[in-house]
């Protein structure tokens, strides 16, 4: 095997670090290792923008593959192939010298080959007494043996980022479709709702889709698109159970305890601090609870929270909630505010409503109180944190850079 040292190239083309890495690389090839040229090859067509070459690059190494006598590439055998300029152009479809030698350029810098160039800068091989190649200079293939692993699983992962893409889309045709149908149903039908404002909010998500859309814009657009869509759900179910509110009186008095007064919790007074009588009281609610809103789009609507997270960041619902317990302390709302918060909203939205709350606090004068009013509209089924947060994503106008 040509175990192939460090060589420089030919010329006035310079070295790299990058490229003297590639080089030590291929020398480094496990004992006995094989692979199919051809398998290498489908797994860098599909990998090849995650290698940051161009397709025209992919066909210049199809046409140095064909120059390599066998279809697998072996450890003990020499891997370098050495075609003049026109050879090679002739099996790249007749690409032009300037393209050429471009393209040759982009794959020795993404370490799919290596040069081995001759003292001269020609390509040719010297064969000893025995008819076998002794020294060859050209274009040597054995990083793709060396990473035929590596390619592999690029591969795989462009595969599996193009089927989560293609579910995103179909998930958000299917969501933007239902609350199209959804939104026209309540007009139609005369739901209670400002269905005129939920539909400029549906429009506005809608223009934001753009024509040749990625990943992170489908994702983002996806998760306030089924935000919407349980708002207006959550609207309807409202509606449907306006009729049934009267007779729903006695139930209602099973929550209300007098005898327990661990249940009753007093509204924050304006002054911010709490007063044992003569204050409203709220009925702790022992429903199920509400159904959270998807973490990355709350971060959107809400990138201030961001700040009281461990080392400025929030990865999951536990940091954010524990970071949403520092930002009661520090807006001065009461823990019995927050606890009451939590049993009628739930933990994830009463944070939520928390992280709401710091967006605008150069608007509120009593966090506590405001709080308070939040959750007792929420226990009459006359507030949802949707609609807040869809105001928040629409004053910011776009991700926050620390989300984006």
């Amino acid at each position: 095997m040509n175990t192939g040292n460090v060589t420089t190239p030919f010329g006035r083309r310079p070295i790299t670090l990058a490229l003297v890495r590639w080089q030590q690389a291929s020398t480094e090839i496990k004992k006995g290792k094989t692979a199919d040229k051809w398998r290498i090859y489908r797994d860098v067509c599909a990998a090849f923008e995650l290698l940051s070459i161009h397709s025209n690059s992919v066909a210049v190494l199809n046409a140095l593959l064909t120059f390599h006598p066998n279809n697998e590439l072996r450890q003990d055998e020499n891997l370098i192939v050495f075609p003049s300029n026109a050879q090679l152009a002739l099996r790249a479809h007749g690409m032009s010298g300037a393209a050429l030698r471009r393209h040759i350029a982009a794959l020795a810098d993404a370490g799919l080959i290596v040069r081995k160039d001759s003292p001269n800068g020609k390509r040719y091989a010297r064969k000893d007494n025995a008819g076998e190649i002794d020294v060859a200079y050209g274009f040597d293939l054995s990083p793709l043996l060396a990473r035929a692993e590596e390619l592999a699983l690029m591969a795989q992962q462009v595969e599996a980022d193009r089927a989560a893409f293609r579910k995103a889309k179909e998930n958000l045709t299917i969501c933007r479709r239902d609350v199209r149908k959804l939104i026209s149903a309540a007009m139609e039908e005369g739901a209670d709702g400002n269905w005129h404002e939920i539909e400029e909010m549906y429009v506005g998500l809608v223009a934001r889709i753009p024509r040749a859309p990625t990943m992170a814009t489908v994702t983002a657009v996806l998760e306030e698109m089924q935000m919407l869509q349980a708002e207006i759900l959550n609207l309807l179910d409202m509606h449907d159970n306006v009729g049934n509110k009267s007779s729903n009186a006695d139930l209602i008095e099973q929550h209300i305890q007098n005898s327990n007064t661990k249940s009753l919790n007093e509204f924050e007074p304006s002054s911010g601090k709490e007063q044992g009588e003569g204050s409203s009281r709220i009925i702790r609610r022992e429903t199920d609870k509400l159904k959270a809103f998807p973490l990355g789009m709350v971060l959107r609507a809400c990138p201030r929270i961001l700040d009281y997270g461990r080392g400025g960041a929030i990865g999951s619902w536990r940091e954010f909630m524990s970071a949403a317990v520092v930002v009661r302390s520090t807006l001065g709302v009461s823990p019995s505010a927050y606890q009451d918060a939590c049993d009628v909203m739930g933990p994830e939205n009463a944070a939520v409503a928390i992280a709401c709350i710091l967006e605008r606090a150069g608007f509120i004068n009593n966090a506590g109180g405001y709080l308070r009013d939040l959750t007792r509209r929420t226990w009459r089924d006359e507030f949802s944190l949707g609609p807040m947060l869809m105001a928040l994503l629409k004053a910011s106008g776009i991700a926050h850079p620390r989300q984006a």
